[in-house]
């Protein structure tokens, strides 16, 4: 897949020192829970990046702020692929204290929008190299900390997806209650039209 990528990156890539990272954005709905210990806890857009400390990186024009994970977020290698089949990515989070693990089972997270932008530390601007939906969630969770591994479908995968509507009036209705598009579909569909000749 063909990429744009700003010019400031592409120059810091293609020095003499380079330091690459990751970021991610997994993007919550925006709420607010409460956790086991009664405690109140906004819920929204999850940001990290590979590095330390608080970053501002800008992504699709606007400028956000990413938490530093090191060496605690781990990326699967993104696979590149020419034609047209649906690949995923993987996505590991260590180190997660056990109280915060009831916060991600009460999160509704699939078919979420994720992000995965590669950029380097001398600019502010980054690639994004994958995008998707969030799909599966799975939990290691020890005494002392947990691990969260998430799986990030291709948004290709919707073209492999049957649909469940149908070219009926109750389908289209269910979408969209005010179109009377398919009113008459039913008292047409047996209708004889004469076409192209005398009718008696």
């Amino acid at each position: 897949m063909s990429r744009t990528i700003d010019s400031n990156l592409l120059a810091a890539l293609t020095g003499n020192s380079v330091e690459p990272f990751y970021a991610v954005e997994l993007l919550f709905d925006v709420k607010t829970i409460v956790d086991v210990n009664g405690n109140t806890v906004n819920i929204g857009p999850m940001r990290m990046w590979t590095g330390l400390g608080t970053r501002t990186i800008n992504v699709r024009g606007t400028d956000q702020d990413f938490a530093g994970t090191g060496a605690l977020l781990n990326i699967a290698a993104a696979e590149e692929v020419a034609d047209l089949s649906a690949k995923a990515m993987t996505l590991s989070l260590s180190g997660i204290d056990t109280s915060l693990i009831s916060l991600a089972l009460q999160e509704p997270y699939q078919r979420r929008k994720a992000r995965v932008y590669m950029g380097e530390k001398s600019v502010s601007s980054v690639v994004e190299i994958f995008s998707g939906q969030m799909d599966t969630m799975q939990i290691t969770d020890e005494p002392d900390m947990s691990t969260v591994i998430m799986t990030i479908e291709s948004k290709l995968v919707e073209l492999e997806r049957s649909r469940n509507w149908r070219y009926t009036d109750e389908s289209h209705k269910s979408r969209h209650s005010d179109d009377t598009f398919f009113s008459y579909l039913q008292s047409i569909q047996d209708q004889k039209v004469a076409w192209g000749r005398a009718t008696g």
